[in-house]
């Protein structure tokens, strides 16, 4: 089936088990969000689901005519491979085939997220006053805000984008924008500002999931991130025009809030939790360009308001991105760049899918493992800190296999090399003892590029072959013992550096024949004189 809305999407979740709905009476300040907190920290990903807050109220006694949900798009990849409508090993192939095949908006006349509108003087009393929005951290948040697709298009081209931006919310018509300067909502902003003094934006909450999706990738500059949700939808995402703005938006998004940044004006935002795992306070973004709220439209029947979780990983948000972020850097690399021995990038969740990146390869010459990791480091100007070359029986997912491919596979007068000129974004390391980050926020950041992959002839793997493993794991589960997750690799196999006397030696030994490999060695016995020089 394919997803309209986040309503359709929902009670799929829910058949499947995958949506944990609550009908207790919430406070969105203190109890909403370290509720969902509680999986992150304590539970497997395997028993992570969605949530849906039906009574949410604030810490004025006021009860909200309208629900929450969060950690609905990416809790797990079970909960991933739901909204993509495919099995959790197909989700990067589906995301590749949606920015390779993107399917144009459809333009309708009207649309359920414009059932209420709310502009003018209005604003004043409703619209974003009517909006329940949760509180990330209590105790450290110093805003709350939206963390979904934030609309706007380029003035040259007229293509939009989607970026999944935080619109910091400050009173009710003014909005901070926290935008970072690497992006590509950035990159419209400055063309905006060669052309008058303000930029028209819009923010989409709820929707059909694909939307949300592709607003979390890094799909090329140029490419409108809609067209990409059709692809993987199958079908056109329908959009209506916005009220005030020059904008479309998905006609069945739960509210839309319209708007114009100032391209001048900027304001210094309070502290909040990031992906990063730490507050975000005198970071890279932190002057914000301010935005005028202009309206406010919402669905008429209880609007569910939707908001990823982020902050510490694992996270909603670093499934989300490393998902799509290992398959938007798996087409450039392939497709773009030449490489086609590329077979995974993956983008680590302890890095908050953003630092941290494995490349899996099968090399057809000596260079390809580096001109994969300078090209990776290229791709965007604020993602990639540590990259790492592994080859193809590496584990590109498993810290473990890449630690050992990074031991033994691995040296550092000769596989490494760092890069300079990127951007620093949310990470505080990126600052210098006693600087402050001035009103442009620009910090420059690196990459270390490790090539970890074989350069000469290797043995075979020091585990038991294939048949052995296997049947050692049918004896493990005769035996009753508890269900074993396996790690790649989890039984030997050549590689370059086996012979045919070797294999005829380990065959003897499995015959208990070593003595007799002990007669053979006799005859090969040497005189050595250890003292001589």
């Amino acid at each position: 089936m394919v997803f309209h809305d986040l309503r359709d999407y929902l009670k799929e979740l829910d058949k499947k088990g995958l949506l944990r709905t609550v009908d207790r009476p919430t406070k969105i300040e203190t109890e909403l969000m370290p509720l969902v907190r509680v999986q992150f920290r304590g539970m497997p990903e395997s028993q992570r689901t969605g949530f849906l807050f039906t009574n949410v109220h604030n810490s004025k006694g006021r009860k909200f005519d309208a629900r929450v949900c969060t950690a609905v798009l990416s809790s797990s990849m079970d909960i991933y491979a739901t909204g993509m409508e495919c099995k959790p090993d197909e989700v990067p192939d589906r995301f590749t085939f949606g920015i390779s095949h993107p399917i144009e908006p459809k333009l309708v006349g009207s649309g359920k997220c414009q059932e209420v509108v709310i502009s003018g003087e209005d604003l004043e009393k409703h619209g974003l006053m009517d909006i329940p929005f949760p509180v990330e951290i209590p105790g450290y948040s110093c805003q709350v805000r939206t963390t979904t697709a934030f609309v706007t298009k380029d003035p040259e081209t007229g293509v939009q984008n989607a970026g999944t931006y935080s619109g910091q919310v400050f009173g009710p018509r003014k909005i901070l924008w926290e935008i970072h300067r690497g992006s590509h909502g950035f990159t419209h902003l400055k063309k905006a500002a060669e052309r008058g003094k303000t930029m028209d934006a819009a923010i989409v909450i709820g929707g059909p999931p694909y939307v949300q999706y592709t607003a979390a990738a890094k799909v090329p500059y140029g490419m409108d991130e809609f067209a990409v949700a059709g692809g993987i939808a199958g079908e056109p995402i329908e959009v209506v025009r916005c009220k005030t703005v020059d904008l479309v938006v998905p006609a069945t998004a739960e509210y839309i809030i319209e708007g114009r940044v100032s391209v001048e004006d900027f304001e210094q935002q309070t502290p909040f939790g990031e992906y990063t795992g730490y507050v975000a306070a005198d970071v890279e973004s932190q002057w914000c360009p301010v935005m005028e709220v202009t309206a406010v439209t919402h669905r008429k029947d209880s609007p569910i308001f939707q908001t990823i979780i982020s902050q510490m990983p694992p996270s909603e948000s670093s499934k989300l991105r490393q998902v799509a972020y290992g398959s938007a850097f798996t087409k450039f690399l392939k497709d773009d760049c030449g490489l086609p021995g590329i077979r995974k990038v993956a983008f680590h969740e302890s890095s908050g899918s953003w630092q941290y990146c494995v490349i899996q390869l099968k090399k057809t010459g000596p260079t390809d493992a580096m001109r994969a990791l300078v090209c990776a480091s290229g791709y965007a100007s604020d993602i990639g800190k540590v990259i790492i070359a592994v080859d193809e029986d590496i584990d590109p997912f498993d810290p473990d296999s890449v630690n050992w491919a990074l031991s033994f596979r691995m040296q550092p007068h000769r596989d490494i090399q760092i890069i300079r000129g990127k951007s620093a974004h949310l990470d505080p390391s990126a600052a210098n003892p006693g600087e402050e980050t001035g009103p442009k926020g620009y910090l420059e950041s690196s990459a270390l590029l490790l090539d970890a992959t074989r350069k000469t002839d290797y043995p075979p793997t020091s585990l038991p072959k294939r048949e052995y493993m296997e049947n050692a794991l049918k004896i493990w589960k005769e035996l009753g013992f508890p269900e074993p997750v396996m790690k790649n690799p989890w039984y030997g196999y050549d590689l370059e550096k086996w012979t045919s006397e070797y294999d005829r030696y380990s065959k003897m030994v499995l015959h208990g024949d070593h003595f007799q490999i002990g007669k053979e060695l006799e005859k090969k016995r040497i005189k050595m004189n250890i003292l001589e020089k």
